[in-house]
């Protein structure tokens, strides 16, 4: 159910939809299941390796993976380090860019008319066959990789952020203006806070792919990043390895999720406590 408030100074509405309250038992469960089947999985994983008699060099253990993170946390840090940099560059830039593309799109029908189609057809695209070019165009560094990443990520932000600004109460919008409200104070008021869950729906899935295209450069031009190191290991066949930095890689990308989902937490506080 949504909350309004008028500023008696700016006379600003603001509409912004009250999350529904969860109760302590469901939080429980939303961690305890997700544990519970991580931790079958693991042990199914350990007593098939183990009772199957697989080498390590096609399957190491979980046991085994865990010890080669202890003892060589130094170097799988290292090489975390880059990658989770340019990651989060990624999606900050590819966030920013989609928001911007949704502004566009929204506010203008000659834009929405001209961008949305070419947007969608460069979805089409496999993403992994421009990579080269990037490198081409943009060089071995850094920079050709966080372009690529931006490429595959903003999209969804772009669909969902549009999403969210075109599911406004038609209504509401029609009260704010019959109350001279400024497009501006519309915008910031109610139309962002409302979208504001379609907005984050989007970054939680371009946070996602902003380390993929991370990764996917990595492979081909990095000298360092977790990418890098499951290719070495693997040109290796040093399994081991590879599995200890998928395994450092996915702890990166929880981490990164929730960045994110904190930000969604604090965002729904501040126009909650804004309305309250």
């Amino acid at each position: 159910m949504a909350t309004t408030g008028i500023g008696t100074e700016t006379g600003a509405i603001i509409a912004t939809p009250t999350p529904p309250k969860e109760s302590g038992g469901a939080n429980v469960r939303g961690i305890v299941l997700p544990l519970g089947l991580a931790a079958i999985v693991l042990v199914g994983w350990q007593l098939a390796v183990t009772l199957g008699h697989i080498p390590p060099v096609i399957l190491p253990s979980p046991v085994s993976i865990t010890r080669y993170i202890i003892e060589r946390y130094d170097i799988l840090l290292m090489h975390a380090v880059p990658t989770t940099l340019e990651s989060a560059a990624s999606f900050v830039l590819a966030t920013l860019l989609g928001i911007a593309l949704a502004i566009i799109i929204t506010y203008s029908q000659i834009a929405r008319e001209a961008l949305y189609p070419n947007l969608v057809f460069f979805q089409l695209i496999p993403k992994i066959a421009l990579a080269p070019l990037f490198i081409i165009w943009l060089g071995i560094g850094s920079q050709s990789r966080i372009a690529f990443s931006v490429f595959i990520a903003f999209f969804p932000v772009v669909i969902a952020t549009t999403a969210g600004f075109a599911n406004v109460d038609k209504g509401m919008l029609r009260l704010c203006r019959a109350l001279t409200a400024s497009e501006w104070q519309i915008f910031t008021s109610v139309r962002f806070p409302a979208a504001l869950p379609h907005i984050f729906s989007g970054m939680k899935i371009a946070i996602t792919l902003a380390i993929i295209g991370v990764i996917i450069g990595e492979f081909i031009t990095a000298q360092a990043g977790l990418g890098y190191l499951i290719i070495f290991a693997t040109a290796r066949a040093d399994t081991e390895i590879s599995m200890a930095a998928i395994v450092v890689l996915c702890i990166c990308g929880l981490l990164l999720y929730g960045l994110v989902a904190l930000g969604e937490s604090i965002a729904n506080r501040f126009y909650s406590a804004d309305n309250s």
